[in-house]
């Protein structure tokens, strides 16, 4: 029998249980997707046009050394901010990055800006540049600025002098009204300026040129510019210059991107005698695949900033990129072993928040409330060689980053037993047995829906004492007194409150918990069977006590129940988890 169904109802059809019980018919054979078909005004934009690269080699490469790093937080993170960095913050910036490892770093616009002028003389004048750190700065062709340019970095040990001027077709037509040749002379002076203000300056130099919007410019002009500016600052391969390929607005997938570099590596006539390097936007939220895939195709340098922040959508993020060489088994010569610091620095200099769900440095990027995840994780954990990291849902040690194993696993209304078992092992200690933990999660669920929430692990383990701590009735441990035994080892005298009654039970066993139970059978006529016992310490000091948890089995019925006690006293606290157990059987009963 066949029952006709609408695609887009095949949900309801199989919660009917239709397409379990009929063979089933589709109304149309049109694929299901977004409803809304046509509604928004696609075409008005054109596709980016592929690069005919037929023999590209990119695809097959690994990326198996980092870059040359080279941070841009201190001038285009900045200049992004809605709320600019003043000086001081910014030295708490520059104190960051010095301690991650930057040896390349962007510390402003001293031409355009004051702030950025007096950052650069303090950490000159103060002598907080490491020898071995190049200090970068932007400035636009114009002797002016060059003058003033060489002003703020005198004193400097090394010095990166970067010039720009943008070369896309569509700022050539839209914004300077110029030809190919217009933008190449601008170049060309613009570097011959630079070279004529700088060759009386004693520090030592590095030139880096970005023909900016390069993704929007031909790749054959890109090469002819950048050869040009090369030829004029006499670049050799002692002395390379820097060439600087930004992808200012990500404007294709990231393939292209890496075909672009590939072209421009091997096509470019002075490449040995540069550095080729990317700056990378986030426009298509793929700043980093983009960035990673232009390493394969060639480039050997960097430019980002710390968690993306940049004009937009932001630059490409250097963590993220780093960390997933790490994850490699890559050194990534930056180290982020201080996550949490480094981003709680950023969030204050920055005034923008990092993302709970941020590659790597997001609070809850280690962070499982999926039951199945959370197993998985428990037993992965179980078993690793911390030496050789491989943990199902965990690709990297959260320790390598700052962060606790106790955070990857957080209980909700999703979370299952695996979860409550793992946060109340690994906060308190507790293992509990594999059926006992099956039956409490259940509490934990109820708990979680009722309170519509994530449940911390304070409350987990709140629930747990107020399940099966169970001693008001109909039994109570009153005391108890421990004496030698008469025919076995050890012999207990108990009062126990028995509804408003306190009767006094006497047997006798090889320990406490025997002779306890054993009294329990022959005065109570309570017949106890103990199948599992587990014992722990929780707290420390004048806060500590036991944690002590029993199965009992009625050996009559064969009936298994739990039982929890606590008491500063390991005895006391075993004897009261078993009339824990017993009241919760007759609870049950």
């Amino acid at each position: 029998m066949f029952v006709t169904i609408d695609p887009l109802q095949l949900r309801n059809a199989k919660e009917l249980g239709l397409t379990g019980k009929y063979r089933v018919k589709f109304m149309s054979s049109q694929p299901i997707s977004g409803r809304a078909t046509g509604a928004m005004p696609f075409e008005k934009y054109t596709a980016f046009q592929a690069v005919d690269l037929p023999d590209r080699q990119w695809p097959s490469k690994m990326l198996t050394q980092s870059p040359r790093w080279c941070s841009v937080d201190l001038r285009d993170g900045n200049q992004a901010l809605i709320d600019p960095m003043s000086v001081d913050e910014k030295m708490r910036l520059w104190d960051l990055l010095l301690e991650i490892g930057f040896a390349e770093i962007e510390v402003g616009f001293p031409a355009a800006s004051q702030p950025d002028f007096d950052f650069i003389r303090r950490i000159i004048d103060e002598d907080r540049i490491p020898d071995d750190v190049h200090i970068q700065i932007l400035c636009q062709a114009r002797k002016e600025l060059i003058e003033r340019s060489v002003e703020a970095l005198e004193g400097a040990p090394n010095v990166i002098f970067h010039l720009y001027n943008s070369t896309s077709e569509l700022q050539r037509r839209v914004v300077f009204g110029m030809s190919r040749q217009g933008i190449i002379d601008l170049a060309v002076e613009g570097t011959a300026l630079v070279r004529e203000g700088l060759k009386d300056f004693k520090s030592n130099v590095t030139f880096e040129y970005s023909p900016e919007s390069f993704t929007g410019t031909e790749l054959d002009f890109a090469s002819e510019i950048c050869t040009a500016v090369a030829d004029t600052w006499g670049a050799t391969p002692e002395a390379p210059i820097i060439i600087n390929l930004p992808s200012t607005v990500e404007m294709s997938t990231p393939n292209i991107y890496a075909d672009q570099i590939e072209w421009f590596c091997r096509n470019f006539p002075r490449r040995d005698s540069a550095v080729i390097s990317l700056h990378t936007h986030n426009d298509r939220g793929t700043g980093v695949a983009a960035t990673e895939l232009g390493l394969m195709a060639g480039a050997q340098r960097v430019e980002g900033t710390l968690f993306g922040n940049g004009e937009r959508t932001g630059n490409c993020d250097i963590i993220t990129m780093a960390m997933n060489m790490f994850s490699q088994g890559v050194d990534p010569t930056l180290d982020f072993q201080q996550m949490p610091k480094i981003r709680e620095v950023a969030e204050s200099v920055n005034k923008l928040a990092v993302p709970e769900r941020h590659p790597y440095a997001g609070e809850l990027v280690f962070t499982a409330f999926s039951g199945s995840h959370q197993d998985a994780i428990k037993k992965g954990m179980s078993q690793v060689d911390r030496s050789s990291w491989e943990v199902p849902y965990l690709p990297i040690d959260p320790a390598d980053v700052g962060s606790s194993y106790k955070e990857t696993i957080r209980v909700n209304s999703q979370s299952g037993k695996g979860g409550v078992g793992f946060m109340l092992e690994e906060h308190y200690g507790l293992a509990l047995p594999r059926d006992l933990l099956v039956e409490f999660s259940g509490q934990v669920q109820k708990l979680t829906e009722t309170l519509d929430r994530e449940v911390k692990i304070d409350e987990i383990y709140q629930c747990l004492l107020d399940t099966y701590v169970v001693d008001p009735e109909p039994y109570r441990l009153v005391d108890y007194d421990l004496l030698p035994g008469r025919e076995r080892d050890q012999r207990c005298v108990a009062r126990v409150a028995v509804s408003e009654n306190v009767l006094t039970i006497d047997g006798e066993g090889s320990g406490p918990i025997e002779a306890f139970v054993t009294a329990l059978g022959e005065t109570l006529n309570e017949p106890v069977t103990i199948l599992s016992y587990q014992e722990v310490g929780i707290g420390t000091g004048s806060d500590a006590q036991a944690v002590c948890i029993v199965a009992i089995e009625d050996k009559e019925e064969g009936q298994r129940c739990y039982g929890l006690g606590l008491s500063r006293n390991t005895t006391t606290t075993a004897l009261n988890a078993i009339i824990s157990a017993m009241n919760r059987r007759w609870a049950a009963a």
